[in-house]
């Protein structure tokens, strides 16, 4: 991360379209800042990520690639309360 003239000092600047250049793979998300008690965190969607029974929101669908920039509590897995073979328990920080 850098620092931008103008910045307040602590504060760093993240270029987001560098950070989706860094990984192709979809609903794989990756921490790119904290905020307080938060990750902030960067996804690419494609498809269906099937993981919540049929008939419970959210069932998350993106039919062509969306890139989300999802503010979550630290504890927050991928797959909510769930924990399946699509769950990433470890997040990669970019």
């Amino acid at each position: 991360m850098k620092s931008e003239i103008g910045a307040k000092p602590g504060v760093n600047v993240v270029s987001i379209s560098e950070k989706l250049g860094r990984f192709q793979e979809h609903w794989q998300p990756k921490i790119v800042g904290e905020l307080n008690e938060s990750y902030v965190k960067l996804v690419k969607l494609h498809g269906e990520f099937v993981i919540i029974p049929l008939g419970v929101e959210p069932l998350p669908v993106a039919e062509e690639e969306v890139h989300v920039l999802p503010f979550e509590p630290k504890s927050t897995l991928n797959t909510g309360n769930v924990s399946n073979e699509r769950t990433v328990p470890k997040l990669e920080r970019i």
